[in-house]
């Protein structure tokens, strides 16, 4: 087997597509938004992909998305290309891959996620919305300040406000809650997500829902698979989720790697 950087959108799509849910974000990043910032390893026999790794550069810190049933490929695939990554990088493995990359690397554990499906949409349907805003970059500066004092770990790139998905509630004109996506693309019939919080002094009272529920009905209007990633130990944002019409698919591990 050998290794090589993938061109071919059509070819990692068709691997990608085994396996939607767990293989969104890498589907998502084929679209031109995020595909400059997208490099795929492939693990290939003859012409045939076994494995894809993808290394994501858009963000401050880079990201690799190393997900697969078969591990065995997937420990191949990294050995292959260990001297290709960055000094430091950010990742999401699945369970069983850190092992493998402990012999190379150092690794700081940042919590076991589940990665959830929305298989139910119509509990959606009689969530009342009619409060929730449009968010844009004209809102740029109420939302980091939201971040900042609700969320403040979270990874947000504000160029994220050009797909027109982000969703917001305010009280007494002060944004206190806020959904929005890490991926979307009508092209590739898939999103994300990501960057969901809400104001400590306003929680409990089903804000986050609503703004979420209001995303994931604007989001069907041109995407047919929606998914997210959440901690494993978060339990009122998986039991929202549930509420939602979100389902657990499969579970990995993040990963701060250096």
């Amino acid at each position: 087997m050998k290794n090589k950087i993938l061109k071919n959108k059509t070819q990692i799509l068709n691997f990608l597509q085994k396996d939607i849910y767990l293989h969104l974000y890498s589907i998502g990043d084929l679209d031109g938004f995020f595909w400059k910032n997208s490099i795929y390893y492939g693990l290939l026999d003859q012409d045939e992909i076994k494995a894809i790794i993808l290394l994501y550069k858009g963000l401050k810190i880079p990201t690799i998305l190393a997900l697969d049933k078969n591990i065995s490929n997937l420990k191949k695939l990294s050995g292959l290309i260990r001297n290709q990554l960055p000094a430091k990088f950010y990742s999401h493995l699945s369970i069983g891959l850190e092992k493998y990359l402990k012999k190379s690397f150092y690794l700081e554990s940042h919590l076991k996620h589940y990665k959830m499906a929305l298989k139910n949409s119509a509990k959606l349907e009689n969530i009342d919305c009619s409060k929730t805003i449009l968010l844009s970059a004209k809102n740029l500066n109420e939302i980091q300040n939201l971040y900042k004092t609700s969320y403040p770990g979270n990874w947000f790139d504000p160029k994220m406000l050009e797909t027109g998905q982000y969703f917001g509630l305010k009280v007494r004109n002060n944004l206190v809650s806020i959904a929005g996506i890490h991926v979307f693309s009508p092209k590739y019939n898939v999103a994300a997500l990501g960057n969901i919080t809400t104001h400590p002094d306003f929680r409990g009272k089903g804000f986050g829902k609503i703004v979420t529920a209001r995303l994931c009905q604007n989001l069907l209007k041109t995407v047919g698979f929606i998914g997210l990633n959440v901690a494993e130990d978060n339990s009122p944002a998986i039991s929202v989720y549930k509420k939602l019409g979100f389902e657990i698919v499969s579970s990995y591990e993040e990963f701060m790697v250096m």
